[in-house]
């Protein structure tokens, strides 16, 4: 897996790097053995199997941009439009070394940014007008910079790729549900029984690998925010201004209505702050980022190894 290091000037992390490996390995072996799982469990319906397994991977790989974008209402602005948010991308670009992605505004209250795409070349970064209006461009520069470090290290490819299994599972267990495995209409006892049987099983097979995957991811996206936040103090030298933002963001998170952060939340995993008042971050064990707290102490030991 190629990662930041020889292509751009972010900092390589191996720590990073061996993560992304692992979790697409085990990720790898969950997926086949899954599909395998089903396929015996329902002997008349592989080639549906089949087909949704490979159809919503290629959908989720493929089109990871675009949904995203078309979920948190996002569209892409030109220079014209937003000169200084494509200004500070283009400057940041210019430092790292590496392509620009496409650059997208979400009109939301909600003070985030999260970047997507399945490699550089199609990667989008995207920030919300409620964080426009409330950093200043310094703390702007530092969280473009903390989104940019996500594309050049491909993460963000690797959590798409990481959380489709959990879709395939969850769309999976709904068609169990609703359609009776593809014959609970059939007259015959004996074959309702076991239909009856088939669905329990898939039911739970499907939930296991939901379970799975999802530790996967959370322990991977709290590693990554780690790293995207040292890639981008180091790249821009200035880890107190990016401290800043997360403080301030993090912060007037939680002044944001409750049904508009229930909505985002299903995209924690690619926002620079997840959507979540300060006491339920705190609370959540299984939280997509780690916490504010250990965000901030590792950037001040940056800014004193920085200061020396």
């Amino acid at each position: 897996m190629s990662v930041a290091g020889p292509h751009t000037r972010f900092a390589p992390d191996r720590g990073l790097t061996g993560r992304m490996v692992t979790t697409m390995f085990l990720i790898g072996l969950l997926y086949v053995a899954f599909t395998g799982a089903l396929i015996v469990l329902l002997k008349g319906a592989w080639p549906l199997v089949v087909l949704l397994s490979g159809g919503l991977f290629v959908a989720q790989f493929w089109f990871s941009d675009k949904i995203t974008q078309r979920a948190m209402g996002a569209h892409e602005v030109t220079p014209e439009q937003y000169p200084q948010l494509h200004g500070t991308i283009d400057r940041l670009c210019a430092l790292a070394d590496m392509p620009k992605p496409r650059v997208a505004v979400a009109d939301n209250d909600m003070p985030n940014a999260f970047a997507t795409g399945r490699n550089p070349k199609n990667a989008v970064v995207c920030v919300t007008t409620g964080l426009l209006r409330r950093l200043e461009p310094e703390e702007l520069e530092g969280v473009l910079a903390h989104e940019l470090s996500h594309v050049a290290h491909r993460d963000v490819a690797v959590m798409t790729i990481a959380g489709f299994l959990g879709v395939l599972a969850g769309a999976i267990t709904r068609i169990a549900l609703y359609t009776g495995m593809w014959g609970g209409n059939n007259r015959n006892n004996n074959n309702n029984d076991n239909t009856a049987i088939a669905i329990v099983v898939v039911s739970l097979v499907s939930v296991v690998v939901y379970a799975i995957s999802f530790l996967l991811t959370r322990l991977l996206s709290r590693y990554r925010e780690l790293a995207a936040d040292r890639a981008a103090a180091q790249l821009t030298g200035r880890p107190s201004a990016l401290a800043s933002a997360l403080t301030k963001v993090t912060g007037q998170i939680g002044a944001i209505p409750t049904q508009d952060l229930r909505q985002a939340q299903p995209y924690n995993a690619f926002f620079f702050a997840p959507a979540l008042s300060a006491k339920e971050a705190a609370t959540q064990l299984m939280s997509t980022h780690p916490s504010l707290e250990q965000r901030l102490e590792q950037l001040e030991k940056i800014s004193r190894e920085l200061g020396h």
